[in-house]
């Protein structure tokens, strides 16, 4: 297949599984301690967990929720855009099958997280462990171009760096985004060091840039918290780019 059919079918997985995501991104965005929402905003039940907002008591038209201020773009463009970007760098090797997997779920995580500054446990755990074990596959596989125990020990190496800013600093760390540091630790391991500390710079880097723009058009003070976990998987994505274009 070539790099640009590649990149096509790449382009519409991710927009066919970004759109699946609102009904999720309902029931999950709720405030820290708050139940998974189960109804809709007009009091009905909610079976499932993908697809678009809608019911059935409500004859299955989709529902308009309040969009949140930094993730205006629809869900199903973000993922499109993502999964392409990865078919490019990546190619035909195997570990694209895992990222096309994960990046839907990285989508999913920083529109909740802009939405409530929260990082849900069944997502960030899950996503840990699957990237883990996909890895593991991958590298049973001809022509893949990273290592899994490089992997497994990027996974440590980053959550354990986000466990000790969390300790130190709980009010600008949270525990969500020490976990999802796992997971893409994982990620970015699987290209080597090089890429863990180059992902995990630019997270950083973005985050500030994000606070920073905030102060300067006095829509936040120096001590006003923001998600971070956006940011960590933007900056993810950043460093599995150029390392999967480098492999």
């Amino acid at each position: 297949m070539s790099t640009g059919a590649l990149v096509a079918v790449a382009g519409v997985w991710g927009a066919l599984v970004g759109g699946l995501l609102p009904r999720a991104v309902y029931r999950f965005a709720v405030p820290s301690g708050e139940p998974w929402r189960d109804r809709c905003p007009d009091g009905h039940p909610i079976r499932g967990w993908i697809g678009r907002l809608a019911c059935a008591a409500c004859g299955g038209a989709a529902h308009r929720t309040d969009p949140p201020t930094a993730a205006a773009l629809p869900a199903s463009l973000v993922t499109a855009l993502t999964c392409a970007a990865l078919a490019a760098a990546t190619g035909t090797r195997p570990e694209l099958a895992v990222w096309l997997l994960l990046a839907p779920v990285g989508v999913l995580l920083a529109v909740v997280d802009f939405r409530v500054q929260r990082l849900p446990d069944p997502l960030t755990l899950p996503l840990a462990a699957s990237a883990l074990a996909l890895l593991g596959l991958a590298a049973l596989l001809p022509e893949h171009a990273g290592h899994w125990l490089t992997a497994l020990y990027g996974a440590l190496a980053l959550g354990a760096g986000y466990y000790a800013l969390y300790r130190i600093n709980p009010a600008g760390m949270g525990f969500g985004d020490v976990k999802l540091a796992v997971g893409m630790g994982a990620v970015l391991g699987w290209y080597g060091w090089s890429t863990v500390l180059l992902g995990a710079f630019a997270g950083f880097l973005l985050g500030a840039l994000y606070g920073a723009a905030l102060v300067a058009v006095r829509r936040a003070g120096r001590k006003t918290t923001i998600p971070f976990g956006p940011f960590l998987l933007a900056g993810a994505l950043a460093g599995l780019l150029i390392g999967a274009y480098a492999a």
